[in-house]
């Protein structure tokens, strides 16, 4: 191999080597967040917050949807392991709102490019991940009409929790800019 060969490999070992470190903070924390939502009760099934969300939304915006898809991977299995609901419908509805969500930054993000914000990106896939859950409990778990008066109900707790999740995205992103701007 030549010596501009193997330079391109090393750099390549070394970015892939901070990509694996970015995931695996990014990805503690987020599963810090999940387990400590987990711990408070809910006044409605189905209704969280999400602040570990945040954290996907900082990585997507900072660093790609690539790096984003594996931080919401790992707070899923992680976080599903540890809470103790790892195979179970919770478990499935997490993984599906998180590609729900996910699919959605990926769409918006690149259809609204720089236009859309932190808030619009976190309301836009805090919708989604509410769809495909309910679309999934629908489906799979209680398909009654009754699920579907809920709806409204969800989708507004989503929207709200999407406009709150975006704008401490916001706030942590201006802070971040502030101390690389200081160095």
């Amino acid at each position: 191999m030549s010596a501009s060969g193997q330079i391109g490999v090393d750099h390549a070992r070394a970015a892939c080597g901070r990509d694996d470190r970015l995931v695996a903070g990014f990805a503690a924390l987020a599963i810090a967040i999940h387990i400590l939502e987990a711990a408070f009760p809910s006044p409605l099934p189905g209704v969280k917050p999400g602040l570990a969300n945040v954290i996907t939304l900082i990585v997507y915006l900072r660093h790609g949807l690539r790096l984003a898809v594996w931080v919401a991977a790992m707070r899923v299995l992680v976080g599903s392991l540890l809470v103790g609901t790892f195979l179970s419908p919770t478990f499935l509805l997490s993984v599906t709102g998180a590609v729900a969500a996910l699919s959605a930054l990926a769409l918006v993000g690149t259809i609204g490019g720089q236009r859309i914000g932190p808030v619009g990106l976190s309301v836009v896939s805090s919708l989604a991940h509410m769809s495909g859950q309910i679309s999934v409990a629908y489906l799979l778990f209680i398909p009654h009409p009754a699920l579907l008066k809920l709806v409204p109900v969800l989708l507004t707790a989503a929207l709200l929790f999407g406009v709150v999740s975006g704008l401490i995205a916001a706030s942590v992103l201006q802070i971040l800019r502030r101390r690389e701007a200081a160095r």
